[in-house]
């Protein structure tokens, strides 16, 4: 089936998106943060991988993907992977940090600095 790798990264997104309304961890709602936990990764991975395709080191099934190819023999599957997987895991790891977080006090008003006449 051309649409395996596509649905895999669907059904991922599917389970972890959910947590960031649940436990409201703000995630996807800071764009340039989280792209800067990202960039690396992607650029690192990326790299690798279009370096092991040049050298005839990695292959992709054709059964699996949907035959849309981006510069460098790269499927669009696989891009997509190294940013959908790395996302789920910033959310994964935001939901339990957030829920295993004690719950801390509501703040005490402060006391109160009234001035007695003199």
């Amino acid at each position: 089936m051309h649409w395996t790798y596509l649905l895999v990264l669907a059904a991922c997104l599917c389970a972890t998106v959910p947590l960031e309304f649940v436990f409201q961890v703000r995630v996807l709602r800071r764009p340039v943060i989280l792209l800067a936990a990202l960039l690396p990764e992607l650029v690192l991975f990326l790299s690798w991988d279009l370096y092991a395709i040049h050298a005839h080191q990695w292959t992709y099934d054709p059964r699996r993907i949907i035959g849309v190819i981006l510069p460098g023999g790269l499927p669009v599957e696989e891009a997509l992977f190294f940013l959908v997987v790395p996302v789920c895991a910033v959310l994964a790891f935001e939901a339990v940090k957030r829920w295993r977080s004690p719950r801390m006090p509501a703040p005490r008003p402060a006391p109160s600095r009234r001035r007695w006449p003199a």
